[in-house]
């Protein structure tokens, strides 16, 4: 793990230790190499090697080092976009196939914390997606309607409940995602590993593949400690891509987002923020973020990277913010931060990929990996043991399409984060809802 306190934050300081995965030092032949160490690579892995297949996992860094080991920790249901848009976008089967798999995938992870009995700060007690003014309720309505129709457990808060529910009297309501909730996400990783590791698959971290090629009817994967020969290669590498795929990278916009973490709370604050443990989010563009951890910190997050100019601003907007949502918290101090980046696609949709023959792969969560990549992981799993066909995926194969003028959206998302949170301390009243 990076030695930048910047990186992983808290998640670092208080995940179980990673387990052991050592370079690649000598070749190896196998049935499935898979690329990346986070959720969607360790649960494709994990699901191989329960299956029987050799499976070895390379990783340019160390486990969950991505997208995996520094986000909220909210295991949502579903997407971004409406349920609707889904089969707008996707076709009535394929959509509602997808939302289908997506609208459980929560469940899948806190199965598989049960089965493995991971560490990881489990709390399957539900989200709230919190009502910015009338605007973001009737969002929020609309979403629950569209849910319900489906069979969700999904209910809309007014604005006295979602006081009560979070702590917080600046929400106009709340829609109460039953199915979701949240975990320690570095944690969460590194259980997958073991897991994985457990059922007989080989993990090296510190192994960046620097090149792939055919080799007879193989592909051979080659790292700077070693090759791997497989007949399979899953590429799970999404907003941390690099060389060898480029037009995974190509097809997707980096959208910062940070966390600031608090010391723990007292007892009776406890008992009084989040009260049923779930995590939160608001309606805002730029939105506000905020949960607990097994200890009582409150943690805030919102879009925007902590260095430069933004480390201030951003580190302003967290205390202005705290004070705002949650005053009875007082001048609690704050003691960890961290950001990351998120794979953003043109359209908020994810994306599969034959990138060649028996190379696949998912990626563009757009914010949404834990319960996603998990779903997928085990998706992957299945269609590489032909279990299933491409027919059956819950995405259509598609050819990776790069994002329009993505460095100006990576540079308007991190910009605008910071001059969103500048201008609501010039004008307190917009601070919050």
């Amino acid at each position: 793990m990076t030695t930048d306190p910047r990186s992983h934050g808290l998640w670092a300081r208080t995940a179980p230790p990673a387990p052991d995965a050592p370079p690649l030092r000598s070749d190896a032949t196998v049935d499935v190499a898979v690329v990346g160490a986070g959720y969607t690579g360790l649960s494709a892995a994990l699901h191989l090697a329960k299956a029987g297949a050799r499976v070895a996992v390379l990783e340019g860094e160390t486990v969950g080092f991505g997208g995996s080991g520094r986000n909220v920790g909210l295991v949502n249901a579903g997407l971004w976009v409406k349920p609707d848009l889904v089969p707008a976008a996707l076709g009535p089967e394929r959509g509602e196939r997808l939302l289908s798999l997506l609208g459980t995938a929560p469940r899948r992870v806190f199965d598989l914390i049960a089965e493995h009995a991971i560490a990881c700060e489990a709390q399957d007690t539900g989200t709230l997606h919190c009502a910015v003014g009338a605007k973001g309720l009737s969002d929020l309505a609309d979403r629950a309607r569209q849910w319900q129709a489906r069979g969700a457990p999904v209910r809309l808060l007014d604005a006295a409940e979602t006081a009560r529910a979070t702590g917080a009297r600046a929400y106009a309501g709340a829609l109460l995602d039953e199915r979701a909730g949240t975990i320690q996400p570095l944690a969460y990783a590194r259980g997958l590993a073991r897991a994985a590791l457990a059922a007989g698959a080989a993990i090296h971290a510190g192994s960046p593949v620097l090149g792939v090629a055919e080799a007879g009817t193989r592909w051979r994967l080659t790292t700077p400690g070693g090759r791997v020969d497989a007949d399979w290669v899953v590429v799970a590498t999404n907003a941390y891509t690099r060389a060898p795929w480029p037009e995974i990278r190509a097809e997707i916009a980096h959208l910062p987002y940070f966390n600031i973490a608090t010391a723990p709370l007292s007892d009776n604050l406890r008992g009084t923020i989040l009260p049923g443990r779930q995590g939160a989010w608001d309606t805002k563009p730029v939105l506000t973020s905020f949960r607990l951890d097994a200890a009582g910190r409150l943690v805030l997050g919102s879009v925007g990277a902590l260095r430069g100019t933004g480390a201030a601003v951003h580190r302003a907007w967290a205390r202005r913010t705290l004070k705002a949502l949650f005053p009875q918290a007082g001048d609690v101090p704050f003691e960890a931060e961290w950001y990351g980046r998120i794979g953003m696609t043109a359209d908020a949709l994810p994306r599969f990929h034959r990138l060649a023959r028996n190379v696949v792969g998912f990626s563009g969560y757009n914010g949404r990996g834990i319960a996603p990549g998990t779903a997928f992981g085990g998706v992957l799993a299945d269609l590489v043991a032909g279990r299933i066909t491409e027919d059956a995926l819950p995405l259509p194969v598609t050819a990776p399409v790069p994002i329009g003028f993505r460095a100006v959206r990576e540079l308007a998302y991190e910009a605008g984060a910071q001059a969103v949170h500048l201008a609501e301390a010039r004008f307190p009243g917009r601070a919050v809802p």
